[in-house]
């Protein structure tokens, strides 16, 4: 680990000078208290979260400040502004708003009743919220409900298709796994959390996109930068938050069915409940099956793999009306997998694999977590919460394997299996605390956590050694590593009632296997206008590697791997943003700029540029680089009624050393450009829209290739075509029924050859790792949604 002498005392002192959570409320002066009190709906005497509150100025009667919203006891706590503003709105969806006379003095504690609005009826009011937050410190773009309909959307994978910021690509042309990259990073250097607990980690890396169906899913929220040190110390690109369906919010029915002409059939069933006034409870459901064996570019292999999952999730919520808020989910899944050469048949036994290429995954996985907080009933902003969370998740893989082996008419070919399993236990643990210091000005959140992680993995590809002993070629097929970190972290937030909001976080964790971890974080923004919003980040990353579960797509290739590394991988990330709110003919508009540098202190290199049969994973050498460059523009309009317009241009560096040479990363490309059209009818009883996605070159590593750059001499990698890709979809809404229909790939464009060396799959040459491109081509789909709200 490199020190971080130089750097740990700029966010100390920092900490010490503005010392520790971002507050949900700006800010007040240290003269004027802020106004506390809790919303109800006077027919029901019930609590009513989500009010908002604002304040309502003479000298400016059109504008507004300090704005709060009711948590879900229906408790606010609102800063009053130095100018001492004496009238506040109270306003809710299907309630009446109401103007409230606030004594200008002393610490006052209110008590609102707000009546159901009769004018409303069966009206239902929409509005489409801007897509970059303008509230959060860190830089944050949120694909709402609403976003996630306008693609297929069976899966997290899908989820990101009318979105620029996140790239989704195919890991194999064999698994079909993807993978997301986010500032030109991999996948497994974000951070992925599911209701902001973290999960999908570690060996579930692979796969872990197609885990999350997507009509579970409320909204995801993209975080770009290291975050907060809350959630860990792993994230080093940024953090992918998705939401689930709350008991208590989502529709009483959702039942989606979707199918696609691969023969690949999608259900979804969503139920919840309202059991009583404090218990809610929803159940999610979700199966998928392909049972089609297609080969449409005829090289002999199924474009995707025959697959079947079976996935259900259930969350339990209590909200006690008196400050305690709990919630328990449990999941199970089951995924079976088999992909390979149209012949392929498995039968239970290792034969099989050496009589035709193939793969078979299995994942089975259980997951656990229990939520619950207290807040304080005269104090909204303090609160204390208790978070756990548990996960066993195993899987087992084989995949077809050839390997040269010498003899006395010259080397020979062995065709056996290549078999990679793992199991992965873990726990995690936090005990957070949150409050003020004097006012909501000042917010700080402290805790402590602990993570509890054993890993077992065996990678076995059925070679045998005379000079070893059994217990040598056990140690060289096995392995396993079991950390336990326990850890206690600080976050301060400093808000103004203006213009600046200032989060400092510093966490220190203490590994069992590489000691003390210092991580800082330090999070600006700054409203350099009304409609001009600056941010500024920067945050140390820390995260052990887990070597065959991160380049698992290599398994689907002849290369031999060797994994020669020792430390765990260590970056920062520094970068900024600035977002430019306006009006176009009348609409609102959004414009982003965005970059951000990423710099590893260590990071665990795949190396396939130096010797190309074998995938050498190890330490970044002494006096290597491995940095990441990323460059976004991006432009939201609505030019007319109706229609939502979206460009994007994102221009990406990205390079490690290898054999202390300094080369593009594979499969990054350097250059790629967005535009998503989008156009709902008035009521949105039509809604349709149209996405185009451009790609530059992106440099490969081909088994054929012959590098020789670790001589010194200049080395320039190949570089696969620019292509672009369209998708539509349209979709018809009645008052419980949408159905739509789909076109991925509109011009069916294909990656020719996806799988090199498919002649020969046992051959020295074979490699279905270097996809970059469609392999199927053009994919026509529809289905249904029918809901009950």
């Amino acid at each position: 680990m490199r020190p971080t002498r130089g750097v740990f005392p700029l966010f100390a002192f920092a900490l010490l000078a503005t010392g520790l959570r971002p507050g949900s409320a700006a800010a007040q002066s240290t003269t004027i208290a802020p106004v506390r009190g809790e919303i109800a709906d006077a027919g029901k005497a019930t609590p009513l979260p989500g009010a908002v509150l604002r304040w309502l100025f003479d000298d400016a009667p059109n504008t507004s400040a300090a704005t709060a919203v009711s948590d879900e006891a229906g408790h606010f706590t609102l800063v009053r502004p130095a100018r001492a503003a004496s009238r506040l709105v109270v306003q809710a969806l299907g309630y009446r708003a109401d103007t409230l006379a606030v004594p200008t003095t002393g610490a006052p504690y209110l008590r609102v009743a707000l009546r159901p609005s009769q004018e409303l009826g069966e009206v239902t009011v929409t509005a489409r919220g801007p897509a970059y937050s303008a509230l959060t410190p860190a830089h944050t773009q949120v694909i709402s409900s609403r976003d996630l309909t306008k693609s297929a959307c069976c899966n997290l994978a899908e989820s990101f298709e009318t979105n620029a910021s996140v790239e989704v690509t195919t890991s194999d042309a064999v698994s079909g796994a993807k993978q997301i990259q986010l500032l030109g990073l991999d996948g497994s250097y974000s951070l992925l959390t599911v209701d902001n607990q973290p999960a999908l980690r570690g060996l579930a890396a692979p796969y872990r996109l197609g885990y999350l169906a997507g009509p579970w899913i409320e909204n995801i929220e993209i975080i770009k930068g290291t975050g907060s040190v809350v959630n860990g110390y792993e994230a080093i690109s940024g953090q992918v938050n998705v939401k689930l369906k709350e008991p208590d919010k989502t529709d009483q029915l959702l039942f989606n069915i979707y199918g696609n002409d691969l023969g690949k059939v999608d259900v979804n069933l969503n139920t919840s409940a309202r059991l009583n006034s404090k218990w809610s409870t929803v159940l999610l459901l979700h199966s998928d099956h392909l049972g089609n064996r297609v080969d449409r570019n005829e090289d002999g292999f199924l474009d995707l793999p025959r697959a079947t999952q079976f996935n259900a999730f259930s969350k339990w919520k209590y909200i006690s009306g008196h400050g305690i808020v709990s919630e328990v989910g449990l999941g199970a899944l089951r995924e079976t997998r088999q992909g390979g050469q149209l012949g392929f048949r498995d039968d239970g036994s290792d034969g099989a694999f050496a009589q035709h290429y193939g793969t078979v995954q299995t994942t089975t996985r259980y997951t656990g977590y229990a939520k619950t907080s207290y807040t304080w009933p005269a104090r909204p902003y303090q609160s204390l919460g208790l978070l756990l969370s548990g996960t066993d998740h195993d899987f087992t893989s084989t995949y077809s394997y050839g390997y040269q082996e010498g003899g006395v008419a010259g080397p020979l070919t062995r065709r056996t299996a290549r078999h990679y399993n793992g199991a992965q236990r873990t726990g995690l643990g936090t005990l957070l605390f949150q409050s003020a210091i004097g006012n909501t000005t000042h917010v700080y959140r402290t805790g402590l956590s602990f993570l509890y992680d054993d890993y077992r993995e065996l990678l076995s590809d059925g070679r045998t050694y005379l000079t070893e002993s059994p217990a040598e070629a056990y140690a060289r097929q096995n392995s396993r590593r079991r950390e336990l970190v326990p850890g206690a972290f600080v976050e301060y937030t400093y808000q103004n009632s203006r213009n600046l909001t200032a989060v400092a976080g510093l966490r220190a964790d203490r590994h069992n296997l590489y000691g003390w971890q210092v991580t800082p974080r330090l999070n600006l923004k700054y409203d350099a206008a009304k409609n001009t919003v600056l941010r500024l980040g920067a945050g140390r990353g820390f995260r052990v590697a887990n070597p065959i579960a991160d380049n698992a797509a290599l398994l689907a290739s002849a290369r031999e791997f060797s994994i020669l590394n020792k430390r765990p991988e260590t970056a920062w990330n520094v970068g900024g943003s600035a977002t430019q709110y306006f009006t176009v003919l009348g609409h609102p508009a959004t414009a982003v700029l965005d970059y951000y540098h990423t710099e590893f202190g260590n990071q665990v290199v795949a190396d396939l540029y130096t010797v190309p049969s074998i995938v050498i994973i190890s330490d970044l050498g002494p006096g290597g680089r491995s940095f990441a460059r990323s460059l976004q523009a991006e432009l939201q309009i609505e030019p007319l009624k109706g229609l939502q317009v979206k460009g994007a241009y994102k221009y990406l560096d990205v390079r490690t050393t290898y054999e202390e040479v300094l080369l593009p990363k594979p499969l990054t490309p350097t250059h790629r450009a967005f535009v998503n059209l989008g156009y709902a009818s008035a009521f949105d009883k039509w809604r349709a829209d149209f996405t185009v996605q451009w790609f530059g070159q992106r440099p490969v590593a081909h088994l054929t290739s012959t590098h020789e750059h670790g001589s010194g001499q200049e080395y320039q990698p190949e570089t696969t075509p620019r292509y672009g890709l369209l998708n539509t979809q349209i979709t018809r809404a009645f008052k419980r029924l949408e159905v739509y229909a789909g076109i991925e790939n509109l011009t069916n464009y294909r990656q020719p050859n996806p799988i090199e060396g498919a002649a020969d799959p046992f051959g020295p040459y074979f490699d279905a790792a270097m996809v970059w491109g469609p392999v199927y081509g053009r994919l026509t789909y529809g289905g249904l949604r029918y809901r009950i709200e």
